[in-house]
């Protein structure tokens, strides 16, 4: 999934001569990117287990997506102001304490069985989440030379795709493998539970980590007032605003394909959800792949012409997937993970480019339009309750074409 980048941050230098050993706060930020992949991802699962256990169409089903990404819509800006008032330590523990709190509310939503107090359990885990990611990046930056910085944020956020390869067959097993026996929700009590425990451990690991303190001061009060453009705005520069449209609809596109993956290809292949659940995990995995391949392509190839060749490419595995059966078609749409993987990470930077001082509320912004998951996985439920598979993915192509126009001409800066 969509990892927020870090905005500029200062680390106060401590003059105590002594050497701090930073790696267990590495290994915990390593673990706490594989929660929130892992967490981001098991609502695939969940889509088409509510669906049958409710007995929903796919539009309501797809309200798992919905209220979960809503959540950056309404609250990333929010999140950074709590962050930058109580610093980036506290504002992870206290992510995580609300994301423990979302998780633990599952156990008593499946208790009555209702599929609106799901809703809220997921509402508030996101809350916890969405504080999660705006905190944790500048940790990372600090914790270890400057040099080495970006290596260590790309390692971090790589091992958050990992959690969202694991939790596709984790879900299948744990999750969609107790769909058979029972049309009650009680198959999400224990997982999630135990995923509530263990992100309260992980915050107190956190709680007592020594670790930088982390200035959370504004770029806004270390610019000169004279610095050309000082009186724009962030929306005044061109890349950002079709940049923020691009988030919007990569997300989108990302999240709607892998919510409605496993019963796309448990229709294509006649098995069951639980059997097609695990394909969502090589979805998910090509991500991965494409990520180290992406990492050293774009040290060669300009950024922009890498965005368009892989939305082209995304475009291109979908139209197969949706002219053929089958195998053949299963895994074209399952490939699109691999063209999506450096499309967010791409899109942010070319957004953010020649921003200066406007960076920090640039980010922002952008953020705020990871809502885009909500929006477009939802009105392709909408179009697969009223139409078909092939018009729903038309949906998510129609994305990626404004995408290749980001990377032709959106992300210019103007002269």
């Amino acid at each position: 999934m969509a990892n927020i980048p870090s905005t500029a941050t200062q680390a106060q230098v401590s003059s105590e001569p002594i050497k701090v050993n930073y790696t267990p706060a590495l290994i915990s930020l390593a673990v706490l990117y594989f929660m929130m992949g892992f967490i981001t991802c098991l609502n695939d699962t969940l889509v088409p287990f509510f669906k049958k256990g409710f007995n929903l169409n796919y539009s309501q089903s797809s309200l798992v997506q919905f209220y979960f990404f809503l959540t950056y819509g309404i609250m990333s800006i929010p999140a950074g102001k709590l962050v930058g008032r109580i610093g980036y330590k506290k504002g992870m523990v206290t992510g995580f304490g609300i994301a423990a709190i979302g998780a633990a509310l599952f156990y008593p939503a499946a208790v009555v069985h209702q599929y609106y107090l799901f809703l809220a359990a997921l509402f508030v885990l996101a809350i916890g989440i969405v504080l999660l990611q705006v905190a944790a990046n500048p940790y990372i930056t600090v914790l270890g030379p400057a040099r080495t910085a970006s290596s260590r944020l790309t390692l971090i956020q790589g091992i958050g795709s990992v959690g969202t390869t694991v939790a596709p067959i984790f879900g299948a097993y744990f999750i969609l493998g107790q769909i058979q026996e029972s049309a009650s929700s009680d198959a999400v009590k224990s997982p999630y539970l135990g995923i509530s425990l263990l992100l309260i451990l992980i915050a107190l690991a956190v709680l007592m980590l020594k670790l930088p303190v982390v200035s959370t001061s504004s770029d806004e009060q270390e610019k000169p007032a004279d610095e050309p453009g000082s009186q724009q705005s962030a929306l005044s520069f061109r890349n950002l605003r079709f940049g923020i449209a691009g988030i919007f609809f990569y997300v989108g596109a990302e999240v709607s394909i892998g919510t409605f993956l496993t019963n796309y290809i448990a229709d294509l292949l006649k098995i069951s959800e639980e059997a097609a659940n695990a394909y969502v995990a090589f979805y998910w995995g090509g991500m991965i792949v494409g990520r180290f391949m992406g990492s050293l392509l774009l040290n060669y190839i300009k950024a922009s012409k890498v965005l368009v060749f892989c939305a082209l490419s995304a475009i291109a595995v979908i139209v197969l997937s949706l002219l053929t059966n089958g195998l053949v078609a299963s895994w074209a749409m399952i490939s699109v993970g691999l063209f999506n993987s450096i499309m967010f990470a791409v899109i942010f930077s070319l957004s953010v480019n020649g921003l200066g001082k406007h960076t920090t509320q640039a980010s922002g912004l952008l953020s705020t339009a990871i809502a885009g998951g909500a929006v477009i996985s939802y009105s392709q439920g909408l179009l697969i309750d009223h139409f078909s598979w092939k018009v729903a993915f038309a949906l998510p192509i129609m994305c990626y074409l404004y995408i290749m126009f980001y990377g032709l001409s959106g992300y210019k800066i103007d002269k």
